[in-house]
């Protein structure tokens, strides 16, 4: 049956109404896609940019690191040329310092870290006495670090070596509370005397620090006291310093002792310094790494001698160990004996060298505060100790005042 016109023009309606429709719908979808693939582009713009940015830091970067490496090479290269140029100029420092026609007797060193001024009025000191005598004592001075203002000045004594310890390594201490200073300077310490005892073959070292000031007679002092430390095998080094070499407690510039200043017994192993009566050097240094611990009460009042004494003159063979012991025996024995916790005033009335026998360290270091000398007591032995017997004057006297030990009378042979 045919349709009638009517039914054909609603059926092109409705397919007309389905294609726009359809048209409608493919546009919105167009024109969502369209804007996801804009922001699309957008983000890929963004990243593109990003990443050109990225690379350009890279790039920025690497050309550093190439400009750090080449800087490295360089001054790997300069250390190269300047460690051969200070050996070059040790060596003819060394050639002008040591005469080839005379053995040195020892090298003088001292040891400096961050006080240039302090550096100056020590070496001003050293020669004044050092130059008549320069080859003998030739003179070094090792700075630990890289202080500029120390090194200027140790560079500007044309007559002294200079030596430079640099060491960034870290520090660590044994025990807490222990100062690292004291580690640094003692690295510090093995590594100029390797310097000087192995690189320079030197058979003697004097060691100073940078807060010095020496004596007339430091340098003959040290020449006649060679010969003992070459001959006798039980001393163990020489020594400028008197602990309780204060004003009050010293009188005779030609005396000297032997002593057990290393007083760690693995270290000394029975072997004794030989030290003065009156010092031969003088500690200026308030400030520095033990932060000025008992400056004002032991160091300042230090006595530095003042007398030339001519000591290749003098006869020092009673420094031999049997000698000295025998003699010192005697003297000990010899000093009047005084007893009880009132010895110390006791001995201001007596006219005479006294003897005061300490039981044990509480005991030692209750007498020597009342005479005002140090109580330290290391490993058994007080400072300044000889067979546990410390001797010193009373109040700038000829007499001496013994604190003896409870096994110090046997020791000496008493």
């Amino acid at each position: 049956m045919a349709r009638s016109p009517c039914d054909l023009r609603i059926l092109l309606l409705a397919a007309a109404a389905a294609f726009i429709y359809i048209q409608v719908r493919l546009f919105v979808t167009q024109s969502h896609y369209a804007d996801r693939l804009a922001q699309a582009e957008k983000s890929e713009n963004q990243c593109t940019s990003q990443l050109r940015s990225l690379i350009d830091q890279v790039s920025t970067q690497q050309e550093k690191i190439v400009a750090l490496e080449e800087m490295k090479i360089r001054q790997d290269e300069e250390r190269v040329h300047l460690k051969i140029l200070i050996q070059d100029l040790e060596k003819r420092s060394m050639q002008t310092l040591v005469n080839s026609n005379v053995v040195p007797v020892a090298a003088v060193v001292v040891m400096a870290c961050n006080r240039p001024d302090y550096l100056q009025r020590t070496v001003e000191s050293i020669l004044k006495y050092q130059t008549s005598v320069a080859s003998k004592f030739p003179l070094f001075i090792s700075q630990d670090g890289t202080n500029g203002e120390v090194k200027k000045k140790a560079l500007s004594y044309t007559q002294i070596t200079y030596m430079q310890h640099v060491d960034f390594e870290p520090v660590s201490t044994e025990r807490p509370g222990e100062l690292i200073a004291y580690y640094k300077i003692a690295k510090h310490y093995k590594w100029a005397l390797d310097e000087l005892f192995i690189k320079h073959n030197f058979a003697r070292v004097i060691i100073l620090e940078d807060d010095m000031e020496i004596a007339p007679d430091f340098f003959d002092y040290f020449e006649a006291a060679a010969k003992l430390l070459d001959n006798d095998k039980t001393i163990m080094a020489v020594s400028s310093w008197n602990d309780n070499g204060q004003k009050q407690f010293v009188y005779d510039p030609n005396f000297t002792y032997w002593d057990d200043w290393v007083r760690l017994k693995e270290v000394h192993k029975d072997r004794q310094f030989i030290r003065p009566e009156v010092c031969r050097t003088y500690n200026f240094g308030e400030h520095g790494s033990s932060m000025g611990q008992f400056f004002r009460q032991y160091l300042e009042p230090i006595k530095l001698n003042d007398v030339h004494i001519k000591w290749n003159s003098e006869d020092l063979s009673y420094l031999k160990e049997d000698k000295f012991l025998i003699q010192f025996g005697k003297d000990v024995s010899s000093a009047t004996p005084l007893h009880g916790s009132d010895a110390a005033l006791k001995a201001h009335n007596m006219n005479a060298d006294v003897r005061i026998q300490y039981n044990d360290q509480e005991d030692f270091e209750r007498i020597a505060r009342q005479f005002g000398i140090f109580e330290e007591w290391k490993d058994g032995i007080p400072r300044t100790a000889y067979k546990g017997v410390v001797v010193f004057r009373y109040k700038s006297s000829r007499r001496r005042i013994y604190l003896v030990g409870p096994d110090s009378l046997r020791e000496l042979g008493v």
